[in-house]
Order: C-alpha cells, then structure tokens, then sequence
C-alpha cells in the first residue's frame, strides 16, 4: 500500500510540474522581446465600397438627424460638431453608412514602421485627422479643426506633458479649455475640446470633439518631472505633419469624386514618423524602466 500510495504521489507531482511548464510556455508565446504582443481590434467593414457625394445640409437633415450613428459619421467626415454641422451650407455624405468610423477617415489600421512604439498619437494637418496608435495598430481616431492661417500648429515630434480637465486659455482668458493635454509648454500649445467650425480656426492648438479630447486625455502618459524645472521622462510622443491649402476648398471636398483623395498610407506614416524614431523609443525605454508607483 505504501509503494502504491508513493507512486500515485509521484505521478501527481509530475502532473502538476508539467501543467505549470505549459502554462509558462503559453505566457512566453505570447510575449516577444519582454513585450505582449496585442491583438489587432476588429472594426466593422461597410458592406458596399464607400461612395461619396455633396448634399445640401438642410435637406440631408430633415431625413437624417434622428440617425445618431450616421451623424457621428458625417461630423467628422465634415470636420465639425453638431452646432457647427448645422450652418454649413453644404456637406459630404457617403453612400454606404455601415462600417465604423475608420474606415471613413483617412489613417490606416496598421503601420508596421509602429509596430515597436508602445504608444503614438498623430495628427494630420492636411486632412484635418488625428489618429492613436498603439505598437502599430489604430485605435482610435476622430477630427480635429487645427490653427488658423494666421497662427498655424507647429509641426515635427512633440510628446505631451501636463494636463488638466479644464483650464483658460493663454490667447484669452474668457476661454475655457476642457480635457486639455499641453503638448509645447513655451508656446502653451495642447490638444483640447473646443468648437470645430469645419476648417483650421485655432490659435495654434488642435481641437478636438468632446469625446475624442476625453479619449486622449485618459489615452496619453504626462510628463514625470525630475524637480520643478526640469524633465525626467518626456509623455507620449506627438506628431503633426503636413501642411493645409488655406486658400483652397475644403479637402473633403474631393471624396465626391475620389473616395481615396484624403487617403494615407503606411509608407507615409513611417516617412513622417522615421526622423523621429530613434528619439521615441529612447524616451520609451526610459519610462518602462521607471518603477511603478503604488498608492
């Protein structure tokens, strides 16, 4: 009895060590270089290639504007929010409704050129579009009204630092800022919710919708400060790139007669991103070999 008692001891041993041999060997299968791999988000395709065309706002209206998953599409196919939809004389409408939002904007779902930066936001002047990235996959994306003529955004790397759900402007005190993340500290340029008219109106900043400033507000990482003067680790980098057509029409304009008008690729993300890089992944690898902070 006592060999047999043994034995059946053994074997349970042994099948508890390989159990636990397995589940490790599924957690490193799912790792590669010390980081998880994540999994690509699956957006729904329309049903039909996308199509578009120019309507008159009222009269698009008058049959729509109860149908609030078509009129997020069509905000931010128009750059512009629910107030400002409205005095436009003339908007574009696509012919098929049923996919989710990016495949109505102009980013790309994947950019491999990404794939090793954890966490990346751009923002498109010439197509008035950002787009959030992490390790090369998109997820999320939305409009944005950017700086006026007169006072353009900056453009190259830049990576957000403080942040604050809402604060007044450094152009006019009488403007309040909501969801506010500062981008260039000096300039006081930040990304924030405010109206979007449907054209670049800003003082320089980038303006957002309500839930997309949200959205990023909680999406990107803050400055860690080494004491009041100085930065010890820089928050998620920031890229703005290209340039607008101020004396032009509206560039959406154009989807009317070519659905691929406003389209950017992969290749140039990585073009934009690539003088950056090296940068980016420096400042990367210092914030992942900060320790966690516990409360």
């Amino acid at each position: 009895m006592k060999k047999l008692y043994y034995t059946a001891n053994a074997l349970l041993i042994l099948i508890l060590t390989l159990a636990v041999s397995c589940k490790k060997s599924d957690t490193i299968n799912l790792t590669e270089n010390n980081k998880t791999t994540k999994k690509a988000i699956e957006y729904k395709e329309p049903k039909s290639a996308i199509t578009y065309k120019v309507e008159n706002t009222k009269d698009w209206l008058k049959i729509n504007e109860a149908d609030s998953s078509k009129m997020d599409i069509v905000y931010a196919l128009n750059r512009t929010d629910k107030a400002n939809f409205k005095k436009l004389d003339s908007v574009v409408i696509p012919g098929d409704f049923t996919g989710d939002l990016v495949y109505y904007l102009p980013f790309p779902l994947h950019v491999s050129a990404l794939q090793e930066v954890s966490k990346i936001i751009l923002f498109s002047y010439p197509t008035q579009t950002f787009a959030a990235y992490e390790n090369g996959e998109l997820v999320y994306t939305g409009p944005t009204n950017m700086g006026r003529k007169k006072d353009p955004t900056p453009t190259g790397l830049f990576f957000t630092n403080w942040k604050a759900e809402q604060t007044t402007s450094t152009f006019n005190d009488e403007w309040d800022l909501k969801w506010n993340f500062n981008i260039e500290n000096k300039l006081g340029v930040g990304f924030h919710q405010y109206e979007l008219p449907g054209y670049p109106a800003s003082h320089s900043c980038l303006r957002l919708l309500e839930k997309d400033a949200k959205y990023l507000y909680k999406f990107a990482d803050e400055w860690i400060l080494k004491d009041k003067e100085n930065v010890k680790v820089k928050g998620t980098p920031v890229v703005v790139f290209g340039s607008y057509d101020f004396d032009g029409p509206k560039p959406w304009l154009k989807l009317a007669s070519d659905p691929e008008a406003l389209k950017i690729s992969e290749s140039d993300i990585e073009t934009q991103v690539k003088p950056f890089l090296k940068e980016i992944l420096e400042n990367q690898n210092l914030r992942e070999a900060e320790p966690t902070k516990t409360i």
